[in-house]
């Protein structure tokens, strides 16, 4: 990858940040695109003098897009949300980032997806993310999709929401315990993309799923969390009917999951097509191997207490 340019679309974000470093580690030059550039600054330390660039794009704005591309050897679609417009962003935002990167002549592109992403999905979000995966395939056929379970990671909004929950409640609601996930490090997906873009004769045109070497229930990683930060809690498994019952109430503020989410926990969340980190010779990283690191600041006390259960 030394010296190819590589456009980071949502760059700055949770995975994008590692991504970055990544690539700024093996010499090749990242372009960094999203909304507020200013907001991904804090990566310019890990790349070298004139190793970086950061730009301003909108992945609804197929100029600014097709601007941000521009002269780029590879291009990686980081971007997607949980709520809000799945078509504007997962959709159209995915044929517009695909069809600029192959009108710019681009040699390669990875498009971040999701296990679970299906044009048949119940849940919009899963059907958004499949929608996205066929723009992306008319649009640049020769693209490498990355389905990941659920990415963890110091900086994920997932295992520390739940470490945070613990944290501060005597008694923890469990909805759809018996779910099944296969966290993957956050670190692991990023190596993926790199692998992808070096050596597009193993992933060029695939669809690769990407999980870790665990696969736990939800009921199973609630209770991991909180042996990890030393909380001892009373962990309630709720029944499916008050689960939809609380999840009709998703559009409340502070409501702990929409009617979507509560859709997409219908289904594991595992992988079940091609082990992508096995195809890349990617070794996945244990959640015990990296959590505690992190994790420490949820126990009572932090960092300077003495391990204990709270």
């Amino acid at each position: 990858m030394k010296d190819t340019l590589v456009t980071l679309i949502g760059g700055g974000g949770f995975l994008g940040r590692y991504v970055a470093q990544a690539l700024l580690e093996g010499g090749a030059r990242v372009r960094i695109a999203q909304r507020d550039p200013r907001r991904a600054f804090f990566l310019k330390p890990l790349g070298g003098l004139g190793q970086t660039q950061f730009v301003a794009a909108d992945i609804s704005k197929p100029e600014s897009i097709a601007h941000a591309v521009a002269g780029s050897d590879a291009v990686v679609n980081l971007v997607g949300i949980l709520h809000g417009n799945f078509q504007k962003v997962q959709v159209a935002g995915a044929r517009i980032v695909a069809e600029a990167a192959a009108q710019a002549g681009v040699a390669a592109l990875v498009h971040i997806s999701a296990i679970g992403a299906d044009a048949a999905s119940a849940s919009a979000y899963g059907r958004s993310k499949g929608e996205g995966e066929a723009a992306v395939r008319a649009g640049f056929p020769a693209a490498t999709i990355l389905r990941p379970s659920i990415v963890f990671g110091r900086e994920d909004q997932f295992v520390n929401r739940f470490a945070a929950m613990i944290a501060s409640a005597p008694v923890v609601p469990v909805l759809r315990a018996g779910t099944k996930f296969q966290p993957v490090y956050v670190g692991d997906v990023a190596k993926a993309v790199v692998a992808a873009l070096a050596h597009p004769e193993l992933a060029a045109g695939k669809t690769l799923e990407l999980g870790g070497p665990d696969i736990l229930s939800m009921g199973a990683l609630v209770r991991w969390i909180a042996k990890a930060t030393g909380r001892k809690r009373a962990i309630v498994e709720l029944p499916d009917a008050i689960g939809a019952a609380i999840a009709t109430l998703g559009f409340l503020p502070g409501a702990p999951i929409t009617t979507d989410q509560w859709k997409m926990l219908a289904n594991d969340n595992v992988v079940s097509g091609t082990d992508g980190l096995k195809a890349l010779g990617i070794t996945p990283t244990p959640l015990d191997a990296v959590a505690a690191g992190w994790l420490v600041r949820y126990r009572k006390g932090g960092r300077f207490a003495a391990p204990t259960v709270a």
